[in-house]
């Protein structure tokens, strides 16, 4: 599967912005039966939401579900190593998704709690925040 990305954006750059408070919405399991949720604000890059999606899908291969809860809306701008000051802002380099913390980030459904907390251990890793394993029993 290829990285994610918008189709279309309305401003082709963006201002980096703050990265502070708490999730507004997503903060609830909506689809599955475990979450792992931001326990820090950052951004996560598509690649790295990609790389937790296949490490995720990889643990489910027995069965399951899972559903990523995140999009990389925001473009990140770079110059290049030559470039002079002053000479504008750099070209989009890539995508990340801005999240605060208490936002569910994966879900899964229909495999057993140890497995879930395995898979999402694994997904964690490849995250550049802290995160929490979250269940519908309120473990």
């Amino acid at each position: 599967m290829a990285m994610l990305l918008p189709k279309r954006v309305k401003y082709r750059k963006a201002f980096r912005g703050k990265r502070r408070g708490v999730a507004k919405g997503g903060t609830t399991l909506a689809f599955g039966a475990f979450g792992l949720k931001a326990q820090e604000n950052g951004w996560v890059t598509a690649a790295q939401i990609e790389s937790c999606r296949v490490a995720i899908s990889r643990s489910l291969s027995r069965g399951g579900k899972a559903w990523v809860r995140i999009f990389p809306d925001k473009p990140v701008t770079t110059h290049g190593q030559e470039k002079p000051m002053g000479a504008g802002k750099g070209l989009v380099d890539h995508w990340v998704a801005v999240v605060k913390r208490g936002r569910v980030l994966f879900e899964v459904d229909g495999i057993p709690e140890p497995l879930a907390k395995d898979t999402f251990r694994l997904a964690a890793c490849k995250l550049p925040l802290r995160t929490g394993f979250v269940s519908r029993t309120g473990a």
